[in-house]
């Protein structure tokens, strides 16, 4: 080797996908050369995944995205003018802005990604003026966490390593990694933990499970609706925990009469006599057993009601806040910073443009679908660009032709990426990012399960290549051109420090380990407390849904029959994708 050469070695989480774990890069003369695990890190257990060691092939991408590009002809077509940033931030400012008088702030679409910096595109949309706010997570997650807040109060995490028996409907988590949950779960399985997998592809949790079920697609209510009904009807449940934490017992109990093994065997093609096997396993080894919440299965219209009926048999197996069940989030302790109060548009709509379209959207989130027909129809009112960062809706969203509809609507629309993904290509503006090894963020709190509740963050490891800008810098450029610079006034230094101010030993720990835990308590933590939900117990049945017009309870509707000579087409992802 020469040894003239400077090594060093740098903290820093990963970015490839969304569990940001932790890793060590070796820099070598401003080039990275290799990229371990933290040790230090649990949430990852001190691991770092295939995809994790593929982020320095993401960093020397020979088809980044080097410099601005502005789109030449039409939509699609391929021709792009290289610009400076002055130019390329001159026209955003200028377009946005027209697009805002025009058609009022909320004619603009603000789409973040799953990323450490999304929280400035929040930000900025904020101050901008538009509420119009949508993620892929619509697409994604939110029906669970939707149905998890409406039983519980709170999105939970599995208790994995600890737990006895646990049934996985959909997830993958031999393929689709979580940390710690698919290392954890391999550990729990050699300890003697039983792994149960219903879904219709044989996936390779499903070949190391003890028992798999290619249940029929679209009948997953149908089964955990069975499985209340034998705990219940066989009172496998703790009576004691039921009258201090339940609501909805007798309610729940009337509702999954008709709901039996046989009924759902003919729904399911999983036989009666292993359903309600499952049932009473699964209440003889609680609470340390689990219905493992996932991200989500697949998307249909009732998802929702899916995965409460799932909240449902967690709730009769009595497993909240207990080991080997589910688990309340940890205190982590940033502080949000204080920035000036965002200002008022009098003459902005009531609401976002999908309001009314789905039951109990999360405002800050909203529905990619329900945006996307709002805005090909221009009801209740028009919407003409677009501000993309991170995301790429023509691979990820279904029905693409309508995405090229929506995207045919508007008069501009930016993207803001790393490499020209289909969405980009069908860009007006295309903007270059750097990737996670080249950037300061923001920190992050993240919980991983029974293993921590920490802080992590990044500096650049190298410098920024080519001319690539991270959004946080876009965007305070873009409000100071359009009378906004003094909602940006701040540094990125500064923003931690904010959200650091209550955590003083933080930034030793950062240094030193590259990831700050506040110890906190593990299990317990809802002793003396009530739940957030309208009845302050865990909700069985829920009274804001039955306010709503919205059934208390979930209601299976069979999924549609396919004809004899017609075959149903079951998805799946590949390894190299975090999924479900």
């Amino acid at each position: 080797s020469n040894k003239s050469s400077k090594l060093a070695r740098h903290y820093s989480v990963c970015g490839i996908c969304l569990n940001k774990c932790g890793l060590v890069a070796s820099v070598e003369n401003n080039t990275v050369t290799k990229l371990d695990p933290n040790p230090n890190f649990l949430k990852s257990r001190a691991m770092l995944c295939a995809r994790g060691n593929a982020g320095i092939k993401q960093l020397y991408d020979p088809d980044r995205l080097k410099y601005p590009l502005l789109r030449q002809g039409a939509r699609g077509e391929g021709r792009w003018k290289r610009i400076s940033w002055d130019e390329a931030l001159d026209l955003a400012a200028k377009k946005l802005s027209a697009i805002a008088e025009k058609y009022t702030r909320c004619g603009v679409l603000f789409t973040p990604g799953s990323d450490m910096q999304s929280t400035f595109v929040h930000h900025f949309a904020e101050v901008f003026g538009s509420y119009n706010v949508t993620t892929h997570e619509s697409a994604c997650l939110l029906s669970r966490n939707r149905a998890y807040l409406d039983t519980f109060g709170e999105v939970p995490f599995a208790d994995v390593l600890h737990s006895k028996y646990i049934l996985m409907a959909g997830a993958n988590r031999f393929e689709a990694l979580i940390t710690p949950d698919s290392i954890d779960l391999m550990t729990a399985r050699k300890g003697g933990c039983k792994l149960v997998v219903l879904d219709p592809r044989y996936t390779k949790t499903a070949g190391l499970a003890d028992e798999w079920y290619p249940i029929r697609p679209g009948t997953d209510m149908a089964f955990f609706l069975a499985l209340a009904h034998v705990i219940i009807a066989e009172k496998r449940y703790d009576p004691a925990y039921v009258e201090k934490r339940l609501y909805g017992l007798p309610q729940l109990t009337e509702h999954v009469k008709p709901y039996s093994p046989e009924w759902a065997a003919t729904e399911c093609d999983i036989p009666a006599d292993d359903i309600r096997r499952i049932a009473r396993e699964m209440a003889d080894a609680a609470p340390a057993a689990m219905v493992y919440p996932g991200r989500r299965t697949s998307d249909y219209t009732n998802s929702t009601q899916i995965r409460r009926a799932m909240a449902i048999v967690n709730a009769l197996l009595g497993n909240w806040d207990q080991p080997g069940g589910l688990l309340a989030a940890r205190q982590v302790g940033l502080s949000s910073p204080e920035t000036p109060e965002s200002p008022f548009y009098e003459d902005n709509p009531d609401d976002r443009i999908d309001h009314g379209r789905a039951h109990l959207m999360f405002e800050e989130e909203g529905s990619f679908k329900h945006v996307r027909d709002a805005i090909i129809e221009e009801k209740p009112y028009p919407m003409k660009g677009w501000f993309v960062y991170k995301f790429n809706p023509m691979q990820s969203q279904a029905n693409r032709q309508k995405t090229l509809a929506m995207i045919d609507k508007l008069d501009f629309m930016v993207t803001v990426d790393i490499t020209m993904s289909d969405t980009a290509w069908v860009s007006d503006l295309v903007l270059p990012a750097p990737s996670y090894l080249e950037r300061q963020d923001p920190a992050s709190g993240l919980q991983g399960s029974s293993a921590c509740a920490c802080v992590v963050t990044r500096d650049p490891v190298v410098p920024a290549l080519f001319e690539s800008k991270p959004v946080f810098w876009i965007l305070k450029e873009l409000a100071k051109r359009m009378d906004l610079g003094e909602y940006f006034d701040f540094t990125m230094d500064q923003y931690r420090t904010q959200q650091l101010r209550k955590l003083p030993d933080a930034d030793a720990a950062l240094a030193k380990d590259g990831v700050y835990y506040n110890p906190a308590k593990l299990y317990g933590i809802y002793e003396g407390r009530i739940f957030k939900t309208k009845s302050n117990k865990i909700e069985l049945y829920n009274q804001r849904y039955a306010d709503l017009g919205v059934n208390p309870m979930p209601v299976y509707d069979p999924p549609r029959k396919q004809p004899k000579d017609r075959f149903r087409l079951v998805l799946g992802r590949n390894a190299y994708f975090t999924h479900c």
